[in-house]
Parts: C-alpha cells; structure tokens; sequence
C-alpha cells in the first residue's frame, strides 16, 4: 500500500469543478511531482489532501485511513504537512521563529524545539546568517528556505510543498531543488507541484500530469519525457532540449 492514495478525487469551487475524478499514489521515501499549466488543478490537490478545501466526492486515504474530509490540524497531526505557494513568512519575526512554529504541532519544550530549529541551519545554510534576522529582510529565495524548514519542523510523513520554485532567480532554484533532493535522502516523502518541469523531473521518481482538472498521464521522468506532448507543452518545444 502506498503512503498516500487518492481515488476519484473531485473537487469544486462553487459551479466550477476544479477536479475531476483525480487518481495517483505516492510511495513512501519518493518525490512525486505533478506538473501542468495554470488552472490545471495541481494546487487544488494539494489543498484537498492537507484538509484547506473539502472534496466534493472520492477518497484520500494516507497510512491507511481515510483523510478526506478532516480538517487542516487533524491532518498535520496525522503527519502532513503543506507548504503553500507564497511562502507566507511572518515578517516581524525572526528567521528562527519563523522556523520554530512549524512545531506547533508537537508537544516539547521550547528548548527542544529552538534547537532542532538551529539544526535546520544545517540543511539550510544559506539562511544561518539571517536566523536573528526579521522576516521581512530576507529575499525571496531565503524566504523560501525559511518556508520549507518550518514545514520540516512538523517532522511529516508526507511533505506537501507547492510550486517552490516560483519567482526565484535561477541559481536560487538550483539550490532549492538540491534542498528537494537532500530531504529525499534523509527518507522524507514529497509531494511536488512545480510549473519548472525540468527541474522537478530531475528529482522526482514518478511524475502526474493534470489538465484542466483531470489527470491526463503518469510516468516515471524518463518516460514522462519521451513523451511528445510533454516536451512541448512543458520543455521548450523539442526532445533534445528536455535531456
């Protein structure tokens, strides 16, 4: 059984149907990604498995027992946890306190939590400079390593992160993704959305592809780009580029 299993997922937002009987699975200690255009319904996913919108019909079964349904702390108490797009960092907090309320979840004390926080800086150490820094001084770049270290606070099973990517200079994304794959090696499980399909199939394992809310394909990198229609709708147009 895979860690993480949706069955005929469906979703709506008022009279629009976001998803559309969406079926994949994610396998314990692997990165999966889901790749599509905008509008193609990836965020929405990640949204329904983390409890932010409720599913309009099918089922979302993580370890074994249903999720679907259950609200956003029930599910981080289970062991998932999402990282939005937006990053969302507090800007009148430190680096450090930024990263340390992604433990909210757990009960310790602050000194365990503030420590394992400062081991983040290890994972992280672009951002060791800025721990005692305020939020609203980091780029986007440190940003988004602060957004990513406080979901790993919430040590999850299953890591939702969504479109980390987004708007970041090209050697800020380069490091994040060695960052997506660093966690990998240490046995965590993601689940990616990322409009840089590139990227996001040099990490992954398996790879979905969504359009307009129903899932149009699934693959392994390698096959997902020997894929005509995937070269060109996500790679620049032709296969050579796509190596």
């Amino acid at each position: 059984m895979a860690l993480l299993e949706i069955a005929d997922l469906s979703v709506r937002y008022g009279e629009i149907e976001a998803l559309r009987a969406v079926t994949l699975a994610v396998e314990e200690g692997s990165v999966v990604t889901l790749l599509g255009s905008n509008g193609a319904g990836k965020s929405t996913t990640l949204r329904a498995i983390s409890g932010l919108v409720a599913p309009a019909s099918g089922e979302i079964v993580f370890e074994g027992q249903s999720i679907a349904g259950l609200g956003p702390e029930a599910i981080v108490r289970r062991g998932i946890s999402h990282v939005p797009e937006g990053r969302r960092v507090f800007p009148g907090l430190t680096t450090r306190e930024n990263i340390m309320l992604g433990a909210s979840n757990r009960r310790e004390t602050t000194a365990a939590i503030r420590r394992e926080a400062d081991e983040m800086f290890e994972l992280f150490p672009d951002i060791r400079p800025f721990a005692d820094k305020l939020g609203w001084t980091l780029s986007g770049g440190q940003q988004q390593m602060v957004a990513v270290a406080r979901g790993l606070m919430a040590r999850p099973r299953l890591l939702l992160l969504d479109e980390p990517s987004l708007g970041l200079a090209p050697v800020i994304v380069q490091a994040v993704f060695r960052i997506i794959a660093e966690i990998r090696r240490r046995g965590a499980t993601v689940l990616l959305v990322e409009q840089n399909a590139r990227m996001a199939l040099k990490v992954a394992d398996y790879g979905y592809v969504l359009e307009t809310g129903r899932l149009a394909l699934g693959g392994k990198p390698d096959e997902l780009l020997k894929d005509e229609s995937i070269v060109n709708a996500y790679l620049g147009g032709s296969r050579k580029a796509a190596v």
